[in-house]
């Protein structure tokens, strides 16, 4: 983890710090850079995507490239590059790289701290 930024300049974070272990996904926790938002770059094959879960905040998600279908709810929709989904606090929600190639999806938290609950399986 880096030190929380202090105001005292322009940082750059490089990715490999943020990258998580044995993946291509970069998590950016906002509490530890002296942000108020966190986020995932997601960078998913084909079938890939978190279980259900839900946070006390909103997620939006940006897809940068490929096709993701997007459970909110009860619904399910498709993104696909460009398209841009927000997901109300408190709503299960989970998404599958449905395209045939990677997935690269921003979801930015409303919160300095990722804060999660997942389903409890059936």
């Amino acid at each position: 983890m880096t030190e929380p930024h202090q105001g005292a300049g322009p940082v750059v974070i490089p990715a490999e710090q943020l990258r998580l272990p044995g993946g291509r996904t970069l998590r950016f926790e906002g509490k530890d850079h002296g942000s108020g938002v966190s986020f995932f770059l997601v960078i998913s094959n084909p079938g890939e995507g978190p279980a259900l879960h839900r946070h006390p905040y909103t997620e939006t998600w940006s897809v940068l490239e490929g096709e993701a279908t997007i459970r909110i709810g009860d619904e399910d929709v498709v993104a696909h590059a460009g398209d841009t989904t927000v997901v109300p606090p408190d709503t299960w929600h989970a998404f599958t790289n449905t395209g045939d190639g990677d997935l690269r999806m921003m979801c930015i938290h409303a919160s300095p701290v990722m804060l999660q609950d997942d389903h409890p399986a059936p």
